[in-house]
């Protein structure tokens, strides 16, 4: 087992470690993991550790909350900074998609916008059981929904879900969101990281690498393709000229 290491020598936020056949990989900024510029380049290098090291990955949050989604701060700011943030963190969603190992997301509590987003491109999602949020709150804070956010909304989500989360900014209760396709199961705080791990374990130990895969990419080829699509079309919109 590996110690628990910051990603980044200059920020501490996204911790990595390796336990054999599982890498988990955990957000904490010691308040609400907004997704920073830092933090998405520091979780797209974890990522690319991670596919180095090779196994399944659990990818968490701080206690009570997964993310609250894109710093606000910056994404109201707008400019080259924004619009480099939003792109990046459907980069990230994207490469969670299209994964070649299993992913299992610990949801230890609210996720909001970009937050929720992640959630719906893992293959497994476990979240702990509590008051907490899942939801994407754009419409109701004046933001149009990305193009790419929209597509991630209907890849995973039942119909009816989809509607409510898109259009009137629904919040998710835990039962709520396994009802709607944003979690698959609910487990007790004390139990996630290491139901969580658990799961990770036994996918890469049951699962043949390559044929999960390859798998996924047949599964998930029309969803990569319109996710991609709808990144292309957000950068075309968002980039200042």
């Amino acid at each position: 087992m590996q110690a628990a290491l910051p990603i980044s020598a200059s920020r501490e936020h996204v911790r990595y470690r390796r336990d054999g056949a599982v890498v988990t990989i955990t957000l904490d900024d010691g308040k609400v993991n907004a997704l920073t510029p830092r933090m998405l380049a520091d979780l797209g290098a974890a990522l690319d550790r991670a596919g180095r090291d090779g196994g399944a990955v659990v990818l968490g949050g701080r206690e009570g909350v997964f993310s609250a989604g894109f710093d606000l701060g910056v994404l109201r700011a707008g400019g080259p900074d924004a619009a480099a943030m939003v792109l990046a963190g459907f980069a990230v969603a994207e490469r969670l998609m299209a994964f070649p190992a299993p992913v299992v997301i610990a949801c230890s509590g609210h996720a909001v916008a970009m937050g929720a987003f992640l959630l719906l491109a893992a293959d497994h999602r476990i979240g702990v059981e509590g008051p907490y949020t899942i939801t994407a709150n754009e419409v109701a804070i004046g933001l149009t929904l990305p193009h790419a956010a929209i597509e991630l909304l209907r890849h995973r989500l039942q119909p009816a879900a989809f509607q409510q989360a898109a259009l009137l900014a629904a919040p998710f209760s835990p039962d709520a969101a396994v009802r709607a396709g944003f979690l698959d199961q609910l487990v007790p705080p004390d139990r996630l990281a290491a139901d969580a791990a658990d799961a990770a374990a036994e996918f890469a130990d049951r699962l043949n690498p390559a044929a999960h895969a390859a798998t996924k990419g047949r599964v998930r080829s029309e969803a990569l393709a319109a996710l991609r699509a709808a990144i292309a079309a957000d950068a075309a919109s968002i980039r200042p000229s």
